[in-house]
């Protein structure tokens, strides 16, 4: 085989040329996103992902705060609304015995008044009494007394009738508000059941783990029992007393003893120790004594009252301090009273 210039020359030779691939659009547009999606892969700046702010303790503290605030008002109103409930399953009692005695009084009427009208169909009233001496030979006398007993029979006829229309109106009177006591003593207890859900899940967003680490910091220390002198010994005094025995009780929102109390739960129970009956909530046991004009009045036993919407109450036992149940997490325990807003003071008894 003949060279030329050095390389073989043939069918072999030919064969070694370049190979050139011809690429289609479809191909090249393929490999034009590939190389921009490489470019936005890894061109792009890296955004990192940063967490949320942990709180702080400080802020910790105040949402705990908060949340005791708030359960302490819920549970006083979830008190007054059991207060109110308790008078309207009363009220409703009442008034059930009420329309069953108008019913019975409205059969008996109507059974009476049915009796007359037959006596007066079968003497034939009036008229019959006149037939007896129409046809002559009548005593005058005997004609007179006969016509006055049918006409006083006519008159209780109609005095009946009376008295059963009364009695109709007064059984649809009680039908009615028996009805509304019924109706409303369902409403109390279904907005009574949404506030004790409320409550409940409150409490367990308070006593979670996170807002276990703070409470400590809530309260003013650690509570420890305290022997405080008492001044006095009238009911108020003693009162005051066997609150201060209860310290170290837990509190439970709604709980009057013997175990956990709520602020007016404990109250209550102090008084109803000494033989004194007040209701298991803020508001009526604000309104259920003396109000003091000034701190300056208070007394041991003496009932005291913070914030504007009084949730929460306390016993004054002397020198500034109360014994009571703070919230939610605490116990019963002696305070400083110049830690809350103080709303006002009521004497229950000397």
């Amino acid at each position: 085989m003949r060279k030329r210039g050095g390389r073989p020359v043939g069918r072999h030779a030919r064969d070694r040329r370049p190979l050139v691939v011809t690429v289609g659009p479809v191909v090249r547009r393929l490999t034009l996103v590939g190389v921009a999606l490489t470019a936005i892969t890894f061109g792009a700046p890296v955004v990192s992902a940063t967490a949320d702010p942990k709180p702080s303790l400080k802020q910790l503290s105040a949402e705990v705060e908060r949340l005791y605030s708030e359960i302490e008002t819920l549970t006083e109103q979830y008190n007054g609304e059991r207060v109110r409930l308790s008078a309207a399953q009363r009220s409703a009692e009442l008034a059930k015995k009420t329309l069953a005695k108008s019913e019975d009084e409205l059969t008996a009427r109507r059974q009476k008044a049915s009796l007359f009208a037959q006596n007066s169909y079968m003497t034939g009233g009036l008229g019959s009494a006149l037939a007896l001496v129409s046809g002559g030979g009548g005593d005058p006398s005997a004609y007179l007394d006969q016509a006055s007993t049918t006409y006083a029979l006519e008159q209780q006829q109609g005095e009946e009738v009376a008295e059963v229309s009364k009695a109709m109106e007064a059984a649809a009177r009680a039908k009615a508000s028996a009805t509304a006591r019924q109706s409303e003593v369902k409403k109390l207890l279904s907005s009574l059941d949404g506030r004790r859900t409320k409550i409940e899940k409150l409490v367990k967003r308070a006593e979670s783990n996170l807002y276990s680490k703070v409470a400590g910091s809530v309260g003013v220390g650690r509570a420890t029992r305290i022997s405080f002198p008492i001044v006095g010994d009238g009911k108020a005094a003693e009162a005051a007393r066997w609150a201060l025995s209860q310290q170290m009780k837990p509190y439970v929102w709604g709980a009057a003893g013997p175990s956990s109390f709520d602020c007016s739960g404990l109250v209550l129970a102090a008084y109803q120790h000494v033989g004194i009956s007040l209701p298991h909530y803020t508001g009526d046991q604000w309104t259920a004594g003396t109000h003091l004009a000034s701190k300056d009045d208070l007394r041991p036993g003496d009932l005291v009252f913070f914030y504007g919407d009084l949730h929460h109450v306390g016993i004054y036992i002397g020198g500034g301090y109360m014994v009571h149940a703070p919230h939610t997490g605490d116990v019963v325990r002696v305070a400083k009273m110049g830690n809350r807003p103080f709303a006002g003071g009521v004497r229950i008894a000397d």
